[in-house]
């Protein structure tokens, strides 16, 4: 998920096997973020490899747009850490 991106609940109903299925294969309460990136993926419809690889990106730009140094320098009244994630956010496959 990128950063500044607010989350909107969406109720979804599953049959009992998935759910159960789901509940294990997701311990540690990441079932949102498991289905979420299923559904990310589906949608981007760019296959597997590069879903993974758009992820990956994501996930790199939540580091840093969460670093509390990368967000305290600034350079020309530019935060380091958006310097980084707009040049980091041009790799995501569209």
């Amino acid at each position: 998920m990128e950063t500044g991106k607010r989350l909107i609940p969406y109720s979804l109903h599953l049959t009992e096997d998935i759910y159960l299925a789901l509940k294990k294969a997701a311990e540690g309460r990441k079932a949102s973020a498991m289905v979420r990136n299923a559904i990310t993926m589906i949608l981007e419809g760019h296959g597997e490899f590069n879903s993974g690889y758009n992820k990956g990106i994501r996930d790199a730009i939540n580091i840093v747009g969460n670093d509390k140094i990368a967000n305290a320098i600034s350079f020309d009244g530019q935060k380091i850490a958006d310097t980084i994630n707009n040049q980091i956010s041009c790799l995501v496959i569209k």
